[in-house]
């Protein structure tokens, strides 16, 4: 039987190439795809496909098979982004239940994300603050880091856990066809939900330990700040999603790359007192992770509106890194199903 459909098989090929395989088709529209130019990749997966045998005996036993599509392949972005539009509920969905299941693999639950930042800080006040004196020229230095290490654990968080996102989704990507950007989605949803708890305890504490800082209307300011805060989070989540489904050993590089930004950011002290050189200066002081700091100390310590020069670098900040994710994050998206290759 396959020596009887060879010879008919080349021909099938050069017409369906070139369009002229219209007999079997003629009755069948065109599907949706085949009313724009294919792209470079459903050309080459076109012709592959059309040269194999199961592709040719499908056409000779069912007709035309162009309304059949790659699973996991890449909508346009409009449609890409309607559909994640449709797939909210379930978002939403799965950030609580990862909530609720972080809560529940712990004894105490959701304290724990109160306990390791406060525990982080107070260690950090003890070593840097009292042993090594950087509290120097800092009125607050305990509310100062107590912002900052409660802050900052909301990006490391977003890096750390979306590296490996991916990987840990691979059944369900290879089980049912969505866009895959739900899951970083969800990821960063699930972070904000669970650290509710530990900016509630921020706010007691500034407020509780001497010196005293109590509420003003510049505290009004931090949930714009903090949802700025949250798209260049999502930024780097889809960015690092990515990375880390391709390069999963990128868990241990990050590991190392935190502590440079956590020296570098002002979390624990003010950097910019210890560096002198100007260019240095420069770069230091262009780190988003230290101006959203700096932001956020503003409002909640000097009870003052940050810099202009201050919204605009980091709304730009934010913008960039949450379009060029998406769109770089977009692009792969069909080949979060596939088999890493070693």
């Amino acid at each position: 039987m396959r020596q009887l459909f060879s010879p008919g098989k080349e021909q099938l090929l050069d017409a369906e190439l070139d369009g002229t395989f219209s007999d079997a088709r003629k009755d069948h529209p065109f599907p949706a795809h085949r009313a724009r130019e294919l792209t470079r990749t459903e050309r080459k997966l076109r012709r592959a496909f059309a040269e194999s045998d199961f592709a040719f005996d499908a056409q000779i036993a069912y007709g035309p098979i162009d309304h059949l599509r790659p699973l996991g392949g890449s909508p346009q972005l409009g449609t890409y982004i309607k559909q994640l539009w449709q797939r909210r509920h379930f978002i939403w969905l799965e950030s609580r239940s990862k909530v609720s299941s972080t809560a529940m693999g712990n004894t105490l639950g959701l304290t724990w994300l109160v306990f390791k930042p406060l525990l982080d800080a107070a260690f950090y006040i003890i070593l840097f603050g009292l042993i090594l004196k950087t509290s120097r020229g800092v009125d607050n230095y305990i509310a100062f880091v107590t912002i900052g290490v409660f802050m900052f654990q909301s990006t490391t968080n977003a890096i750390t856990n979306s590296i490996g996102s991916i990987r840990a989704s691979k059944s369900m990507i290879r089980a049912f066809n969505f866009p895959r950007a739900s899951i970083p989605i969800a990821l960063v949803i699930r972070n904000f939900i669970e650290r509710i708890p530990a900016y509630l305890a921020m706010f007691a504490l500034i407020a509780l330990i001497p010196p005293h800082e109590m509420p003003e209307l510049s505290w009004l300011l931090f949930p714009v700040i903090l949802a700025m805060h949250m798209i260049f989070d999502f930024g780097l989540t889809l960015i690092f999603a990515r990375c880390g489904s391709a390069f999963p050993d990128l868990s241990h590089i990050v590991g190392f790359a935190m502590r440079f930004l956590l020296y570098g950011s002002g979390v624990i002290f003010p950097i910019t007192n210890f560096v002198t050189h100007p260019d240095v200066l420069a770069v230091v002081e262009a780190n988003p992770v230290l101006i959203v700091l700096d932001m956020y100390r503003t409002v909640l310590i000097d009870g003052l509106i940050p810099e202009w020069t201050q919204w605009a670098q980091f709304g730009a900040w934010s913008l960039g890194l949450f379009v060029i994710g998406f769109i770089w994050f977009w692009r792969g998206e069909e080949s979060y199903a596939r088999e890493r290759q070693n």
